[in-house]
């Protein structure tokens, strides 16, 4: 592909410096994303700028009109601090009529919402936990039908907020403290279901419609204290000394036979399909001892920092990250926008 013009939209607060040679680890977590893709679009010989976005929709404009991107590169999550805000800026460059990477208003619409999502995938006989939802305002009561421990967590937060040990209820009064802990403190709605014993994996895909599917990859703990769950909590996530305290590993799943990794590809792809994602997704699971696996959620925004999961999935597939990166403009350029039908 030729050399475009990129526009690199980052939340104001995670704009990359130019190099990280003065940088600590620790400093460099916040904007590692940023930073990685950033110096991959550079590598693959792009015209790059960054920009920096707070809560001005106007920027945005201004920016494509000034810089006349041939692709932006969306890095937004959130708006106004609300996470599901993202699908409304995928919908302001469709208006703007300006490819982009990453997910289409839909699919991260469907995806965010967590409880929509499972109700889509168990009308397919896609299995998920049996689940409740905990709307704002409204005290929890133990929900019939499903069985302790369940794990609460916020019903359309991503990057693992509001999740720690303490998710794990078991219960009914735990899963009232947890609840209202969720509406005060993340304030959305609160989701709780049943928890799955087991592994926890995740799965990439990149592409529109049948989508390329990654080799499956585990969160591996090799120091859990002892009561603890094996689940990526917010520490687990983002606090590198909590990381090493635990010996936690994000590797390719090993041990799976040929027909399962080839079943949880389908139903990943299948997912991805149900959804309406498209760019590029990862799906969240967890597989029980016994073979059986259940679909967590879909999460449209993975991180796409060199070390993180789709990435290191990607390079076990033979894509390196640059060409992760190059594909991903690639699918930008290539999605059926609307637009592109009535110009």
């Amino acid at each position: 592909m030729k050399s475009l013009r990129v526009l690199v939209a980052v939340h104001q607060e995670l704009v990359p410096p130019e190099s990280v040679a003065d940088t600590e680890q620790k400093e460099r977590a916040p904007w590692r994303t940023e930073y990685d893709v950033v110096s991959a679009l550079r590598e693959l010989g792009h015209a790059v700028r960054v920009l920096g976005v707070e809560d001005e929709i106007d920027v945005l404009r201004s920016a494509c009109r000034e810089f006349t991107p041939d692709v932006v590169f969306n890095l937004l999550v959130e708006f106004h601090g609300a996470a599901p805000y993202d699908q409304h800026v995928a919908s302001y460059f469709e208006l703007l009529k300006q490819p982009y990477t990453g997910c289409n208003p839909l699919g991260l619409s469907l995806a965010r919402d967590k409880a929509l999502s499972k109700k889509i995938l168990l009308h397919h006989r896609i299995r998920v936990p049996r689940f409740a939802l905990f709307p704002r305002g409204k005290r929890a009561a133990a929900p019939r039908g499903l069985a302790f421990p369940l794990f609460v967590k916020s019903q359309n937060e991503e990057a693992s907020l509001g999740i720690a040990q303490a998710s794990l209820v078991r219960d009914a009064g735990e899963l009232a403290v947890r609840v209202a802990f969720l509406h005060e403190n993340v304030g959305t709605d609160a989701i709780a279901e049943e928890f799955i014993e087991g592994r926890e994996l995740t799965v990439g895909l990149l592409g529109h419609g049948r989508a390329r599917v990654f080799p499956p990859w585990e969160l591996v703990f090799a120091s859990l204290p002892r009561g603890a769950a094996n689940v990526a909590t917010r520490r687990v996530k983002w606090d590198r000394d909590y990381q090493k305290r635990l010996g936690v590993l994000a590797r390719r799943a090993q041990g799976l036979s040929g027909n399962l990794e080839l079943e949880i590809a389908r139903t990943a792809r299948t997912v991805y399909r149900l959804l309406g994602l498209s760019g590029y997704a990862r799906i969240d699971l967890r597989l029980r001892p016994d073979g059986t696996f259940f679909v967590l959620e879909a999460n449209p925004n993975p991180d796409l920092a060199r070390s993180d999961d789709l990435a290191e999935a990607a390079e076990a597939a033979g894509l390196s990250y640059p060409g992760l990166i190059q594909r991903i403009l690639e699918l930008a350029l290539e999605y059926p926008a609307a637009w592109k039908a009535t110009s």
